[in-house]
């Protein structure tokens, strides 16, 4: 009797330490079922994400903001699952990332609209634009074709009626003052704006530099437009299959609530739009 007692007492001890291990483990889980990685651009992605965050504390979720300087790295991370989201890209440039690199990634949320610009440079108008004028524009494809379809609605050049909302460069058909458009990475644009007649600037590179499009540019977008709401709002974005995430529908109606609807519309002054 006296060794069943002991072999049962063993077996309690490693029951209960078991347990305690597995109870660990578990608890260490759940917390980080708590954590939400999100990739953004520092301005206004990361600013408005710093307003997410206190929407998603009051339910119990810790939301991480990874800031990158580029339009690359934040969907790499997210298709090799070290974020959980990205928040920088509007659905044209996220659908071209796909086709062009093979990565599957979704939007879940339609959240802003950024209104690209003509900024001055050495020229304070469109008026005082000499002959072979310097212009500067993104050199990615979706944005690109933007800045150029931009510079069409103002009467600078023509595009080729084919090349739509992939236009570059060769796809100008006339340019009657010989402007050079000189092509560049979007965030560098606003570094050698002094060096420029004109620029063409994404919103947000915009902001980072302290220029509005809604008070600054010489010339913006019509925000009305079929091309900007089909193409150009802002998305909210995931891999593949975690659209229903419970994390995944968190994030987004803490991005979609009135609490973010009402800090981009006290905070940027038309550089940034709510579309929800």
């Amino acid at each position: 009797m006296k060794k069943i007692g002991k072999k049962l007492a063993a077996l309690l001890i490693a029951v209960l330490a078991l347990t305690a291990v597995l109870t660990g483990c578990s608890g260490g889980g759940n917390e980080e079922d708590n954590v939400i990685r999100v990739g953004v651009s520092p301005t206004p992605h990361g600013e408005i994400m710093e307003v997410v965050k206190e929407v998603l504390a009051e339910e119990g979720y810790e939301l991480e903001i990874v800031t990158f300087s580029d339009y690359v790295q934040p969907n790499e991370n997210l298709e090799s699952e070290d974020l959980d989201a990205n928040y920088f890209q509007h659905q044209q440039y996220l659908d071209q990332f796909n086709e062009e690199r093979g990565t599957h990634l979704v939007s879940v949320a339609d959240v802003h609209y950024e209104p690209m610009g003509i900024f001055p440079g050495r020229c304070s108008s469109l008026e005082e634009l000499p002959d072979g004028a310097t212009i500067a524009v993104p050199n990615d494809v979706t944005n690109e074709a933007r800045a150029l379809i931009l510079l069409q609605e103002q009467g600078l050049i023509t595009l080729d009626e084919n090349a739509g909302i992939e236009a570059t460069i060769v796809d100008i058909v006339d340019n009657p003052k010989n402007l050079e458009i000189v092509e560049m990475e979007a965030a560098q644009i606003t570094n050698i704006l002094q060096d420029l007649d004109l620029a063409v600037i994404n919103g947000n590179y915009a902001l980072q530099a302290g220029l509005n499009a809604a008070t600054d540019a010489i010339a913006t977008e019509d925000p009305d437009s079929d091309i900007i709401r089909n193409y150009y709002v802002n998305v909210l974005a995931v891999r593949e299959g975690h659209e229903n995430d419970e994390k995944t529908q968190a994030l987004v109606n803490a991005l979609l609530s009135d609490t973010v609807r009402d800090y981009i519309n006290e905070n940027y002054s038309g550089s940034v739009v709510p579309v929800f």
